[in-house]
């Protein structure tokens, strides 16, 4: 207690005032003096943490820590909780850089990971890099995480979010950006909001080339307008995508034939083609093979030349890259849509059509198969309609080179010019007897050339075109000069010309003396030699001549037509020969033809006509 006691004694009494002690020892006693601040403080370092907008969210915010880290306040690196699949991509942002990022990117890309990669670019852009700053991404890397949104189902609308959270970053979007917005548009349908951000793209493009769109994004917007049947709009984009100097996609193309054709706008689809064939770009665009029969076959139905000739060309394509190919592919257009082609090219008059069909023709049987006669006869009616009988009857000499030694049963009506050559003979008649003049003229200097040409189916086609205008001494001195002038011999299709000559001018015993004469020759007559003697009989009125020369074909082993009974019967009932009416019947019945009633022709004929009127 002694030295206690000491000690407080010791204590002064009386304290000074502001008096402030430091130490216990006199001589370390001092006042403490505070510092005066600066008249102007420095400036603190600038953020490190400017232009990322995740600095609020990053480690020093205890609650974006505890969001992004699976609810765990404990660094999850520290092995304290087992690592998630979150925790492991969090970990693997810290460690990349933006290459780094790119090639993990393209990693995953391959096996479809679009969750990884959308959550690890999220981590990135909250990590630091080596400098201790907020990763920045490019618009490479952001549009990488834009097709990750897109392939895992995010809206148009949350795309576009996404795109307008690019300026956060000081980045601007480019076309791919825009695409992938394009992209989740098409699969919504939204075309309205598509065509929208196309011209967005077109304005912005004005200042920043990079977001100009492009050959994808034309045929994006094309091919949404026309899965909704919108064609006018179409065209708007297929035009600027020419203008452009861009290459219509091969689908885009397609869709647009298959919605041309729907709604009847071929002269469209025939526009859009020329347009597509004046750029350099678009000269190889050469739709499908199967799409190619398609157009040509719309195109003959509505007698259209020129999409019909453009599908052709499509297919002379297809042909000729098939023969080039190794292996080659020997690809052959269809000879019935051939000729229908031809027969389309003569209907409407297309010159350049009828070149293309035969020269694809051609092409397609590669010189190992004649074509068929319907071919040749196309093309026979395809010249003789637009007026070009030189061509024409160059084309029937090919023709009789080709099958003129036919020996089947159909080898004689093959250059009958009552039918299958009937295109021809009402070409030479068209005109008149200038126009069979001028023929027999150009046949008779053809046959002195060398090789001369001598062809008694074409003196056919001119005897029966004077026949045609009502001259029979045309017709006659013609068929004399088969054999005078010629040197050739008529066959049953020259005298069955000169028989219908004498029949159309009633001329019944001259047809029935050429008849006789030919039948003394040896020549067996056809059914058009019966069929025209019957007719040169009703024109005399004489219906049981008539009945005769029916009773002689079907012992010869021909059958009359229908049409032919019909109209002996009519004669019959005109001319009250009830017996000659009863005996077609009994040919009818025979020959199991139903005739049937003329109630309507019947009407006509018997209508009494009165003067008063109710």
């Amino acid at each position: 207690m002694a030295p206690i006691a000491f000690l407080a004694k010791s204590r002064p009494f009386v304290r000074l005032q502001n008096f402030k002690s430091i130490s216990t020892f006199i001589h370390l006693q001092q006042e403490a003096q505070l510092a005066e601040p600066p008249a102007h403080a420095p400036p603190l370092p600038p953020n490190p943490a400017s232009g990322s907008p995740r600095y609020n969210e990053n480690w020093r915010n205890p609650t974006s820590a505890y969001s992004a880290g699976d609810g765990a306040l404990i660094p999850v690196g520290l092995g304290f909780l087992q690592h998630t699949q979150g925790a492991r991509i969090q970990m693997l942002s810290q460690s990349l850089d933006s290459q780094s990022l790119m090639n993990q990117f393209a990693d995953w890309m391959t096996s479809q990971r679009w969750e990884d990669m959308k959550q690890l670019f999220e981590f990135w852009i909250r990590s630091l890099d080596v400098n201790g700053k907020p990763n920045k991404p490019d618009v490479n890397l952001y549009n990488h995480y834009l097709r990750a949104n897109l392939m895992i189902g995010s809206s148009a609308g949350e795309l576009l979010d996404l795109v307008a959270q690019m300026d956060d970053y000081g980045i601007l979007p480019n076309t791919a950006s825009y695409n992938l917005v394009l992209k989740a548009m098409q699969k919504a349908g939204e075309t309205v909001a598509a065509e929208k951000l196309i011209e967005r793209m077109i304005q912005t493009g004005k200042e920043y080339k990079e977001s100009l769109p492009d050959e994808e994004s034309y045929d994006l917007i094309i091919v949404m307008l026309l899965s909704k049947n919108q064609i006018d709009a179409a065209l708007k984009y297929i035009d600027l995508t020419l203008k452009s100097g861009y290459m219509l996609s091969m689908k885009a193309f397609v869709d647009c034939v298959q919605s041309c054709v729907s709604n009847g706008r071929l002269e469209t689809l025939v526009s859009i083609i020329e347009r597509c064939k004046k750029m350099d770009q678009n000269k190889s665009l050469c739709p499908p093979w199967r799409v190619c029969n398609y157009i040509a076959d719309i195109a003959m139905q509505s007698d259209n030349g020129e999409l019909t000739y453009y599908a052709l060309e499509f297919m002379a394509k297809w042909i000729a890259q098939g023969e080039t190919a190794r292996p080659p592919v020997l690809l052959a257009a269809d000879e019935g849509l051939v000729v229908s082609a031809i027969g389309t090219a003569g209907r409407i008059g297309h010159s350049k059509l009828l070149d293309g069909s035969w020269a694809v023709l051609k092409r397609s049987l590669r010189q190992k198969k004649l074509p068929n006669p319907e071919s040749y006869l196309g093309k026979i009616y395809a010249h003789a309609n637009l007026g070009n009988l030189q061509k024409a009857f160059s084309t029937l000499h090919e023709f009789e080179t080709a099958y003129g030694n036919s020996s089947n049963e159909d080898g004689d009506d093959l250059f009958s010019p009552f039918y299958s050559l009937n295109p021809l003979v009402m070409a030479c008649s068209k005109n008149g007897f200038a126009t069979l003049d001028s023929v027999y003229y150009q046949l008779e200097n053809l046959s002195h050339a060398n090789p001369p040409y001598k062809s008694v189916a074409a003196l056919n086609c001119v005897i029966l075109g004077c026949a045609n205008i009502w001259d029979v001494d045309r017709a006659y001195q013609t068929f004399n000069a088969i054999d005078s002038s010629f040197g050739l011999t008529p066959n049953v299709h020259s005298y069955n010309a000169l028989i219908y000559a004498f029949g159309k001018l009633s001329k019944r015993d001259e047809a029935v003396k050429v008849f006789e004469h030919f039948v003394g020759l040896g020549l067996k007559p056809n059914s058009t030699t019966y069929t025209l003697l019957i007719d040169a009989h009703l024109i005399k009125r004489d219906p049981k001549a008539a009945l005769s020369v029916v009773d002689e074909m079907i012992h010869a082993g021909y059958e009359p037509s229908k049409k032919l009974l019909k109209k002996i019967r009519r004669r019959c009932v005109r001319e009250m020969d009830f017996d000659s009416d009863a005996k077609v019947e009994s040919f009818a019945r025979q020959l199991k033809i139903r005739l049937g009633t003329e109630s309507r022709r019947d009407v006509l004929f018997n209508l009494q006509y009165v003067t008063d009127y109710a």
